[in-house]
Order: structure tokens, then sequence, then C-alpha cells
């Protein structure tokens, strides 16, 4: 008699779509899940904060960020300082982000996984607590997706397991309270695209001209999901003191952004400047160009490092950016250009000098952690594996596969 096949066993991976980082790095695990595994796991990827099961006031509470760091990101410092301690970050937990604890508990429910994931540091606290009100099982794993700097709601010592994605994060938690033994410093997941082998400049310029650019010397901008960080100056900077180079924009979620920049596109001679919504094929993009210049966000980082590409950091987002240009300037991957005149000024210089870019493109090429989502994978499984019977039944809510498969 055939035996039947085991069923998949389900994981809860918890993100917010407050920015596009925490389900990009989800995406990435489960996208390792599924390559080392075929058919063995069934991770449910589920915002609990911004999605259609969260309240309204919740949704809104955590809706502020995109428009905050865009507009005023002074007023975001602010607030992730004000809750970076025990006091008034418990009062917010028992405030505006209390109906998080309902919508995790209802994951939870109608998943039954074998492991929960925090892929966001406002997901850890709820998973904890439903972890405690289901009798200390399914373990509780932390993905922090903050490169150098983690706010308290990541640190929190509870739970099971904790991916740090770097040696200075790995090094400070456990002086900030978290048990040496519970974390394991891996790297930032980020998906397969962004890890294949660098492309030499023949490669590169052919790839160009796929995504519609003349092949020239090229410059991708970009500002994270959000579309944040002064692009349109720093855009412009380029494309009036830096001659001989394309320009090609990613301005995410950021509709206004994107208007702006074709009304400039519409006055720059020839095709200098191209300007792009939100894309799913980034990884081109960033493979394809010559030097990637941004705000400090952590997953650009990760993934500009796994392609091989330079990066010119122009600002970063006050609180959990902290500390990552001074990062990406020690790998000697990048350069950190504050200013527009100074941003275009480093433009030109490596334009210059294809010695020095390529010296940086190495660099970037060796700080990369293009093994890193299929470590955390391995990490999963094997947590996975002590906790479910191997013949436990699997049958996700039909909402929640919904969920997974269309966001």
């Amino acid at each position: 008699m055939t035996a039947s096949p085991r069923p998949p066993v389900p994981l809860l991976f918890l993100v917010g779509d407050n920015g596009g980082g925490h389900r990009s790095a989800a995406n990435a695990v489960a996208q390792a899940l599924g390559r080392l595994w075929p058919g063995r796991f069934a991770p449910v990827i589920y915002d609990p904060l911004l999605g259609p099961d969260a309240p309204r006031r919740l949704r809104w509470f955590v809706g502020i960020y995109g428009p905050m760091i865009r507009w005023c990101p002074w007023v975001w410092g602010v607030l992730w300082r004000a809750y970076g301690s025990p006091a008034t970050l418990g009062w917010l937990w028992r405030t505006f982000m209390a109906p998080a604890y309902t919508t995790v508990a209802r994951a939870v429910a109608a998943s039954q996984p074998a492991v929960i994931v925090a892929f966001h540091p406002m997901t850890t606290e709820p998973a904890v607590r439903a972890r405690d009100d289901a009798g200390g099982r399914p373990p509780v794993i932390t993905v922090i997706t903050d490169l150098i700097t983690a706010h308290l709601a990541w640190r929190n010592p509870a739970v099971d397991h904790v991916i740090a994605p770097s040696a200075a994060m790995a090094d400070s938690l456990p002086r900030q309270g978290l048990p040496e033994e519970r974390v394991s410093q891996i790297g930032l997941p980020v998906a397969a695209e962004f890890c294949r082998a660098a492309l030499r400049t023949p490669q590169r310029r052919a790839l160009r001209r796929s995504l519609g650019q003349r092949g020239r010397f090229l410059v991708v901008v970009t500002g994270g999901a959000e579309g944040s960080g002064g692009m349109y100056r720093r855009t412009a900077a380029i494309l009036k003191r830096v001659e001989g180079v394309d320009v090609a924009v990613i301005c995410g979620r950021n509709r206004l952004l994107a208007r702006r920049l074709a009304r400039l596109a519409a006055r720059t001679p020839g095709t200098r400047l191209t300007v792009h919504g939100y894309v799913d094929n980034m990884a081109d993009w960033l493979r394809s160009a010559d030097i990637v210049v941004g705000k400090a966000g952590p997953g650009t980082i990760a993934e500009a490092l796994c392609c091989g590409t330079p990066l010119i950091l122009t600002s970063r987002v006050p609180g959990q950016e902290e500390g990552n240009a001074e990062f990406v300037v020690a790998a000697a991957a990048g350069s950190h250009a504050p200013r527009p005149r100074q941003l275009a000024a480093e433009v030109a210089r490596l334009r210059r000098d294809p010695a020095a870019l390529a010296r940086m493109r190495a660099a970037a090429a060796r700080a990369g952690r293009p093994r890193a989502a299929a470590d955390i994978a391995h990490l999963i499984a094997e947590v996975a594996s002590d906790t479910i019977p191997v013949g436990c039944a699997f049958r996700p809510d039909a909402e929640l596969a919904q969920l997974n498969a269309g966001r």
C-alpha cells in the first residue's frame, strides 16, 4: 500500500506593508523554502496591521508612516525615539496597537502554524502573546529587517529566536537584553533574482537596452516603496551637473513624485531621464545600473550589495536607518552624499574613474549576503520539524490563503 504524501507544514509570516522591506524579506524566505523543499511548507504571508482584517483605527495609525517619512521625517524620528522606552511602548500596545493582538490571534487560530515568523517589529509582541495563549506553541522567530539600529519593539526577549542582519546588530542585541544563545547573525534575506552572478560591462549594457535604456552609464535613483528621500532634487542635480549619464528613477508608490519627474523628463533633452512607478523587476534595474542612488533603506542596500552594485546614499529615515550609510562606506561598497551638489560631484567622479567604480563594485559583492534567505529557511525548517506532528493536516483559512496569494 502506497503511503499518502505528507501535508505541507503551515507557517505564518507576519509583515506590515508600511514600506516594502518587510514583505520583500518574507517573500524571499518563502521563495527559499519552496526552492529547497518543494511542497513541504505552506507559508501564509499576512499583514495584521494594514490588512483588511485590521480595524480602521489601526490601519490609520500604521498607515501614517508613509506620508510622514515623505513630508516630515523628523516627526517620525521624534516618535521612534519616544516609543523606544518600555513605558511608552507599553502604552502604545494598550492603545493604538491593541487591535493587533486580535488580528494576530485570529491568523494563528486560522492557520495553525508550526512556526510564527515576525518580519515587522510591531508584530513580535502579538505573536508572543498568541504563542503563550496557546500554551507555549508555536515558537516565535523574529527576522529583523533593519540593518544596524534595532528599535525596542524588535528586541523582545520573550521570542524563541532572533535573526540579526549584521554583525553590529548581532553584537548589540545581547547587551540590550536578548539572550545570546537566541541570536543568530545571518543577514537580511533578499529574493533569488538579486543573488545571481555579477554581470560584466557588456552584459549590463545589454540588460539596460532590454529595459528601454540606451546602454550608456546608468544611474538608478530609488527611495524604497514610499519613494522618499528628496528624489526630485537629487535627480535634477544629476541631470544638470553630470554629462554623459542616463538616469532611471523608481518612484515606488509615490505618484506625486512620478508626475513631477515626468514633467522634468519632458523638459530634459533626449531620453536621459526615464520615470517608473512600482516595478516588479527591481533586480534587473539594480543589476543593470552603474550606480544606485537612494536613501539608506536596509532592503535597497541588501539587494544592491547582492547585485554587486555600488551605492551612493543620500539620506536616511531617522531612527531605524541610522548607521546604514556608515555601514556601506566602511565596507567600501559606496559613499555618502547628503546634499544634491555632493551627489552630483560623486556621480561625476565615479563616471570619470572606472577603476574606482570597479573597486567599489567588487567591495559591494563581498559585502552582500546572497545566502541569507536560504540560511533563514534552514533555521525555520529545523524549528518546524521539532514542533509539528508528521501527520498533521493543514487546511488554511480561505481568507488568509486569499490574502497570501493576492498581496
